[in-house]
């Protein structure tokens, strides 16, 4: 039977010992007619030197179909997580401070599985040829079970995020985590069956991986700062690379400029304080760094379809 490699250790590159291991958070479900995901996220040691990695496993049983199953893994360092997110620390939540004593830095190992009937429903007769093998994937055809490492480009890191930071529960959180899980399962066969080559970047200085970490790093700053906005030039300082550079390699690697990318953030984490939290529309505009509640008012309608108050009536 085929055996994939513990993707925390590829991450780290050598073993990890379970006493090492110190686990904040951990979830394990299952999507009614959809995805079994699980998601285990350890405090991460100031000597781990981890690499971000993903990997797709194709279990294959020729005598068994209803035990074939697809499933993505992936081990991403570097994220925030706060020890009282359970029990709502405020001071994260509100980005009232980045000086919260309950913040570490965390290693988060994603899983997500697919069963064979669940991935049937993607099968398409009569495609032409270039088709044929994401069918044999979807389809298990494949005549053996594999596993592969895949890589993670600027989307996939975008997905992975909202999964491990969306606030939705019940019924709404399994319609999220099912659409997110699809777009996931797309951008991964894209990278392995090479549809579409996720390292050919059209901005050359890309090709360095030092200047593809200062486009992520500028990414973890805007979101940082989502109550003190940053000019382009002070977010390409801090980041260590030129304005030019930094609007066109954030563009190319997450599909959206840096402007939009902040805009909705805000707006999404000010739907959050007025409809989770209660505040008035008058502290949430204080609280991202609104000089006024009109210009507050305006970006949010642009981005929601309503003003601030009408979100409470609905």
């Amino acid at each position: 039977m085929h055996q994939p490699p513990d993707i925390l250790n590829l991450a780290y590159k050598q073993p990890v010992m379970l006493d090492q291991l110190v686990l904040l958070h951990q979830k394990d479900q299952q999507i009614p007619g959809s995805v079994r995901y699980e998601i285990r996220r350890y405090q991460k040691q100031p000597s781990w030197s981890m690499e971000d990695i993903g990997m797709m496993v194709y279990h294959y049983r020729p005598d068994s179909p209803r035990e074939n199953y697809l499933e993505l893994r992936f081990c991403v360092a570097g994220n925030i997580y706060c020890r009282q997110k359970d029990t709502e620390c405020d001071s994260c939540k509100l980005n009232a401070t980045r000086v919260c004593g309950e913040r570490v830095e965390s290693v988060d190992v994603l899983s997500f599985r697919f069963s064979a009937v669940h991935l049937s429903q993607f099968i398409r007769q009569g495609k032409p040829n270039s088709q044929q093998a994401t069918d044999d994937i979807l389809h298990f055809r494949h005549a053996s079970s594999f596993s592969k490492i895949i890589s993670l480009c600027g989307r996939t890191r975008l997905v992975l995020e909202s999964l491990l930071n969306h606030t939705y529960s019940g019924s709404m959180e399994n319609i999220y985590i099912n659409a997110q899980t699809q777009i996931l399962l797309l951008y991964s066969l894209e990278c392995m069956l090479g549809e579409r080559d996720v390292n050919a970047f059209q901005c050359k200085f890309l090709a360095n991986e030092a200047d593809r970490e200062k486009i992520i790093r500028a990414r973890e700053v805007l979101l940082q700062h989502i109550g003190e906005p940053l000019t382009i030039r002070e977010l390409s300082r801090k980041v260590a690379i030129n304005e030019c550079y930094l609007k066109k390699g954030f563009k190319e690697m997450f599909g959206t400029t840096i402007f939009d990318f902040y805009q909705s953030q805000r707006m999404e984490h000010a739907r959050y304080l007025l409809y989770e939290k209660g505040l008035s529309v008058t502290d949430v505009s204080v609280l991202l760094g609104y000089s006024s509640i009109s210009h507050f008012s305006t970006a949010f309608k642009k981005h929601t379809g309503l003003k601030p108050c009408e979100l409470l009536f609905h």
